[in-house]
């Protein structure tokens, strides 16, 4: 079972759109998918209540009163959307149990000062793990080709994260969403450019 955590302790950043969007990818790939809210928000639980039965299933937790949440059995893939403010036993927690972390993160100064920190403890975890591709970052809402990408790759090369992809600024996400769908369920030639940003993530997270 494959188990990625998308984490990032500021909120606003996109993490919901981003693990929503990577469940959608991997059940339209065939895999059996879990999407685990761990918000309180429950944004990403609101969005399985929206998803259609006739799109690909993708699950939510295993509920019994009796045990702890679990994935459902036979699971492959397991998203798990977080909240923001994530730190300390809680964060170090969750990291056991994934296999990839992905920490979105927008190219603003306050997105870039609130989550330095967070980016360096995600850089110890890394290297105690000796993952070259442990943890990655994704950009969100920007234009690879912008002076304020330039300046988030400039500040992420003191951490040794890479980013494996840029992600625009469309209504398509927002659209999508409201129909509990991801840009993997809309037309190919509505979501072409999108589906394009999304290949080296996509890469990154199906290599073994």
């Amino acid at each position: 079972m494959q188990t990625f955590l998308i984490a990032n302790p500021k909120g606003g950043v996109g993490k919901s759109t981003l693990a929503t969007n990577l469940a959608g990818y991997f059940a339209r790939a065939g895999h059996r998918v879990m999407l685990g809210d761990i918000d309180r928000q429950q944004s990403s639980r609101a969005w399985l209540k929206l998803r259609s039965p006739a799109l690909p299933s993708i699950a939510s937790w295993d509920m019994a009163d009796d045990r702890p949440a679990k994935p459902p059995k036979d699971t492959t893939h397991v998203v798990l959307d977080t909240p923001a403010g994530l730190h300390g036993k809680k964060l170090t927690q969750l990291l056991k149990q994934a296999n990839r972390v992905i920490v979105p993160l927008q190219a603003s100064i306050f997105d870039i000062l609130a989550t330095r920190d967070f980016l360096q403890q995600l850089a110890e975890e890394k290297s105690l793990r000796q993952h070259d591709t442990f943890v990655a970052i994704v950009a969100m809402r920007v234009d690879p080709r912008t002076r304020a990408a330039g300046e988030l790759e400039r500040f992420l090369a003191n951490t040794g994260l890479p980013v494996i992809a840029h992600l625009r600024d469309t209504q398509n996400y927002v659209q999508a969403a409201a129909h509990g769908m991801s840009i993997f369920d809309l037309s190919p030639a509505r979501s072409e450019k999108d589906r394009e940003q999304w290949q080296s993530l996509l890469a990154w997270a199906e290599t073994k």
